[in-house]
């Protein structure tokens, strides 16, 4: 085991790892199993790891999705609890192809000449300077420069344009400024009070002081570009880090220095709405730092966005590690 987690890095040895019994799981045994099986099968043969590809094989044809877990996975708790859980969505949003009066605000693909890597421009530069603005780069337009923002936050969305068809909009790059937090930064001015921070209240207070509100937005000098997924089915996900959709419920952000994308995570998490169940780490997001750190995927649509927008929870989560690569072997 301890050559299993220094094989992981050295930012797993820092945080420190702890292994446990899956009799340790609070709620493990109620959870749905194969639920979160059908999860790991759509990313575990991406798994770069030589450790994982047996599994991956031997995932295919499993019956009894509990054993599996039990029978080739040691759960381990890296880092020290409390953790933090928060939830993202895919938006569904109204818009357009083209500039109208009432969708005014675009939504930009990656210019040409920034190829992901390295800094870019903040936020504040790239508006204040119009540098994406008249470039043919504007893959949609939305009505609400709010709402163009939180698309960013999230990373994709759904667009419904006017005739009804529906565009998906995926990650492209972003500009590799660090993000910072604008809940944190309205609690830091006293315009908010730190119990109250959420998606929703966040949208509230910049409508309701749109100068000071937008100008707010630029203290995020983090920028996303998207492109669009023209073969993604309406019922898949959007696409995860991983280059796969992710699933409600079932899929998590992590910070990859820690946990391995495609790892069965066992999450316990607190609060008003307590949710313990194996998840998959099938994604990333700028501000998912840290070992005992996550974002939930809540789905689509406005529900998934009022479920996600409340979520600020702690609680404890537990990576799932191939237990005997030998054994695994075994049942090749």
């Amino acid at each position: 085991m301890r050559a299993l987690v220094l094989a992981l890095g050295l930012a797993v040895t820092a945080a420190g790892a702890q292994p446990l019994r899956f009799a340790d799981l609070e709620g493990w045994e109620a959870d749905d199993h194969a639920a979160a099986l059908a999860a790991f099968r759509q990313t575990c043969d991406l798994i770069a790891a030589p450790d994982w590809a047996p599994l991956c094989r031997l995932a295919a044809d499993v019956t009894d999705a509990r054993a599996f877990f039990e029978m080739f996975f040691q759960p381990v708790q890296i880092g020290q609890p409390p953790a933090l859980f928060t939830g993202y969505y895919e938006p569904e949003l109204p818009g357009s192809a083209t500039r109208t009066p009432r969708f005014a605000y675009p939504v930009y693909a990656r210019p040409p000449e920034f190829d992901g890597k390295g800094i870019w421009h903040s936020r504040s530069v790239i508006e204040s300077r119009g540098l994406l603005r008249g470039r043919g780069l504007e893959l949609v337009w939305l009505e609400d420069p709010v709402e163009v923002f939180f698309l960013q936050v999230q990373g994709s969305g759904r667009i419904r344009l006017q005739d009804g068809r529906v565009i998906r909009l995926g990650f492209a790059a972003k500009n590799n400024h660090p993000y910072r937090s604008i809940g944190a930064e309205l609690v830091r001015r006293g315009a908010m009070e730190a119990h109250a921070v959420s998606a929703q209240g966040i949208k509230a207070w910049v409508r309701r002081n749109p100068g000071p509100g937008l100008r707010l937005l630029g203290h995020n000098p983090s920028f996303v570009f998207f492109r669009k997924l023209a073969d993604l089915a309406p019922d898949q996900g959007p696409i995860g880090a991983m280059g796969r959709s992710v699933t409600t419920l079932r899929s998590l952000a992590v910070d990859p220095a820690f946990v391995p994308l495609g790892a069965p995570v066992w999450m316990e998490k607190d609060g008003a709405d307590p949710l313990h169940r194996l998840m998959v780490a099938q994604d990333t997001g700028t501000a998912i730092k840290g070992a005992q750190r996550a974002d939930i995927f809540y789905g689509s649509g406005r529900a998934a966005g009022e479920a996600a927008g409340r979520i600020k929870d702690g609680g404890r989560m537990v990576v799932l590690l191939p237990l005997d690569v030998a054994l695994a072997r075994a049942g090749d």
